[in-house]
């Protein structure tokens, strides 16, 4: 299926001559249901009767929501999404406690980056999602009927490793959609050449940054990708971006039971911080049956954030949403359906 697209993320005047609409206003509205995240022609009211029935075979999205999981005690909602050639990726609905909404999206299926404590480095790398594949996460997501304040790249994939895709989404949600720059996430695991690239695409967008341990050496040990690219390049990286973008950085710090907690870990970070302006996001592991981290406890916590404030550091504390459906920071891996040999 080469080339494979549908009618998310065209504009209205691209859906009216892909449909073959004879009346150009109905691009527009048809455009608008979209955006709401209602994919069914059946739901588009203000279109006629004789509109939508010569439309029901036509199809809206290339993928389809094959399960769905809900959280009923944080309100995290997680799907799973079927993509066109039968490969299954997972976005993620989560609700912090004043009840906003932000979507948790995918970039690729499964990962190449191999990080030792997240999930979705299990599934191995298939391919980059489309952009389009972006966006009808997004949708998906929003047809669950509230509005959705945020968006984050932080589920399945570097994103930085798929940024034409990327790129091409957030200019649709923010364009499209109405979504302001500030409130979209960009997470890398510490691709410096995607950093430099972003920076020079000059779309502000927020940059978090999973840092996981500022010893050059145990950080490799946790994450390949410290191997091609030093601590010190990606601390280069983020000044340089900073530079451009004026804006904070977040560290995403994921905490490892006796790995990266103890006070000499603290200094380290410290160390790191140095120079930036950041803040430390300290995320307790979310355990699974895959991996062989523990969650510190909160004994361990409050001794690492005892360090933190010793040293005056900037942090805050992320309460897991989702872990009870696997949906939480690094638990995100579908099962691959089988495919056949054409793909």
């Amino acid at each position: 299926m080469d080339n494979y697209r549908t009618l998310i993320g065209l504009k209205a005047d691209e859906i009216a001559k892909a449909l073959e609409l004879k009346k150009s206003f109905q691009g527009r509205q048809i455009q608008a249901w979209i955006s709401k995240g209602v994919l069914s022609f059946d739901k588009m009211t203000d279109l006629s009767l004789e509109t939508r029935e010569s439309l029901k075979d036509a199809r809206i999205a290339s993928s389809t929501v094959c399960y769905r999981e809900a959280d009923p005690a944080s309100g995290a909602v997680k799907l799973g999404i079927k993509l066109y050639d039968g490969f299954i990726i997972e976005a993620v609905l989560l609700s912090d406690s004043e009840g906003s909404l932000t979507a948790c999206l995918s970039s690729q299926v499964g990962c190449a980056m191999g990080c030792k404590f997240c999930r979705t480095g299990t599934m191995g790398f298939k391919r980059n999602l489309e952009a389009y594949e972006i966006i009808e996460q997004f949708l998906f997501l929003r047809g669950e009927g509230q509005a959705i304040e945020h968006i984050v790249f932080m589920g399945m994939g570097e994103c930085l490793l798929n940024l034409p895709s990327a790129l091409e989404a957030i200019a649709y949600f923010h364009d499209q959609l109405g979504m302001s720059h500030r409130r979209i996430t960009v997470s890398t695991c510490g691709y410096v050449p995607g950093i430099k690239a972003l920076a020079a695409a000059e779309v502000p967008v927020k940059l978090a940054v999973s840092l996981v341990d500022a010893d050059q050496s145990k950080r490799a040990s946790l994450m390949p990708i410290s191997r091609r690219f030093s601590l010190s390049e990606l601390k280069d990286a983020l000044l340089a971006y900073q530079r451009v973008y004026g804006r904070r950085i977040t560290l995403e710090y994921c905490m490892l039971s006796g790995i990266n907690t103890a006070a000499d870990d603290a200094a380290k970070l410290q160390s790191f911080s140095m120079g930036l302006d950041a803040v430390i996001n300290l995320i307790p592991f979310n355990e699974a049956a895959e991996l062989d981290f523990k969650t510190p406890s909160s004994k361990e916590i409050k001794a690492f954030t005892h360090e933190l404030d010793r040293r005056g550091l900037h942090y805050t504390t992320r309460v897991s949403r989702g872990r009870d459906i696997k949906g939480a920071c690094g638990q995100l891996a579908s099962k691959l359906e089988e495919q056949d040999d054409e793909r």
